[in-house]
């Protein structure tokens, strides 16, 4: 007979672990934003003066070169790379990578929608990554996820990407921004959103543009109509106010204020090193108890290639998988399900496409002891579903 171990007695202090909104900064607190300009028209010099603020400090927590434009977009992450996506492709094949739900996203984009006929698309299962010498970095435009959110994969650096290039890269950096090092140099269009690593709130994302990709909206129209959201050019020029805080529709200012109020705690701490090693930190204590613990694994095969943000396991116990495929699903609900029921921790069921699993946000805004409180939850509630299920 299975014993169970005792239930815990220490909860995370925050039980955030959501990979999307993520947890609030440490002592985040509405009544510390400013809301001076709330009331306020977006394109009235007061508003337009923080959203440049928002703008300006972006750049310097992120470390993106002065060269670089940096817009805010309607749509989240999604709504950044889908603009790039419909303004810039077009002129050259394109090589598109995907090794998860997201990134499988942006192929149904140039595929299916955008119709390019000279595309090639490199993709790997769950937990993998293409073989990233196969795309043409140098002559192609590419697309391709630094960070798969929905499984744990990330590119372990930029080298794979050619540093003489006639195309564009196209990132998508959602859940990688502000916790791992991105190459700029190697990067012509770089997005993501608010409500990850900084822990945001939502609706919102950030466009970052290369020199190069510039050019390329200058130089190139592509033969598809664009929505009024995804036009960056006038008359053949690049639209500068956009990337001075004069945004195309009507931002939240209240969202805006929590923004800049997750950067200014950025610069508090140390800025995108600090950053980092926050995220490393956590991600590191979740690790070592997966590499002590039989009946979980790290969905990325290899450990170079696992996130340190949003950290996606696989139930491997060999009583559970011989109970099949449909046991597994089961177990891992039962533990998200009993953790959220006990306040010990939210959302971390995998994503719907995803294997079925669990999947833990180490960012930047979580506490490393909040990660180490949890593991004996995930322990408890394990043993829990797996003896519903032997007993069934």
């Amino acid at each position: 007979m299975q014993t169970l171990p005792p239930r815990p007695e220490t909860r995370p202090v925050a039980p955030f672990f959501s990979s999307g909104p993520c947890a609030k900064r440490p002592g985040w607190s509405i009544q510390n934003l400013n809301v001076e300009v709330l009331g306020r028209s977006h394109r009235a010099k007061p508003g337009k003066a923080r959203l440049k603020l928002a703008i300006d400090l972006t750049r310097q927590v992120l470390e993106v070169p002065a060269d670089y434009r940096i817009g805010i977009v309607p749509g989240s992450d999604t709504g950044a790379v889908e603009m790039a996506l419909w303004s810039l492709l077009g002129e050259r094949p394109v090589d598109v990578l995907a090794w998860e739900s997201f990134g499988s996203g942006w192929v149904t984009d140039v595929v299916k929608q955008l119709k390019i006929k000279d595309v090639r698309v490199f993709d790997a299962p769950y937990g993998q990554l293409p073989d990233l010498s196969a795309p043409d970095t140098a002559h192609h435009d590419i697309v391709f996820t630094w960070n798969g959110t929905t499984s744990g994969v990330r590119v372990p650096d930029a080298g794979w990407i050619a540093a003489e290039r006639e195309g564009l890269t196209i990132c998508d950096a959602t859940s990688a921004a502000f916790a791992q090092p991105l190459d700029f140099a190697k990067l012509d269009v770089v997005t993501f959103s608010w409500q990850k690593v900084l822990g945001g709130e939502a609706a919102h994302g950030m466009l970052i543009l290369s020199p190069r990709a510039v050019k390329r909206l200058e130089t190139y129209t592509p033969p598809w109509p664009l929505p009024k959201l995804f036009r960056m050019t006038k008359k053949n020029a690049v639209t500068e106010g956009l990337f001075e805080g004069e945004t195309i529709n009507t931002p939240s200012m209240l969202a805006v204020e929590d923004y800049i109020d997750a950067l200014a705690w950025a610069q508090s701490i140390g800025g995108l090193k600090a950053l980092k090693a926050k995220a490393d930190a956590n991600a590191a204590v979740l690790n070592e108890w997966v590499a002590r613990t039989p009946w979980i694994a790290n969905l990325a095969v290899k450990p170079e290639t696992a996130s340190n943000t949003s950290v996606c396991l696989s139930i491997v116990d060999p009583e559970v998988v011989a109970a099949g495929p449909d046991a597994v699903a089961a177990v891992a609900k039962g533990i998200a399900s009993a953790l959220a029921a006990e306040k010990a921790a939210y959302d971390i069921g995998s994503y719907r496409d995803a294997p079925p699993g669990l999947r833990i946000w180490c960012g930047a805004t979580v506490d490393a002891d909040d990660v180490k409180a949890l593991i004996p939850w995930l322990e408890w509630a394990f043993a829990a579903e797996k003896g519903k299920l032997l007993k069934a």
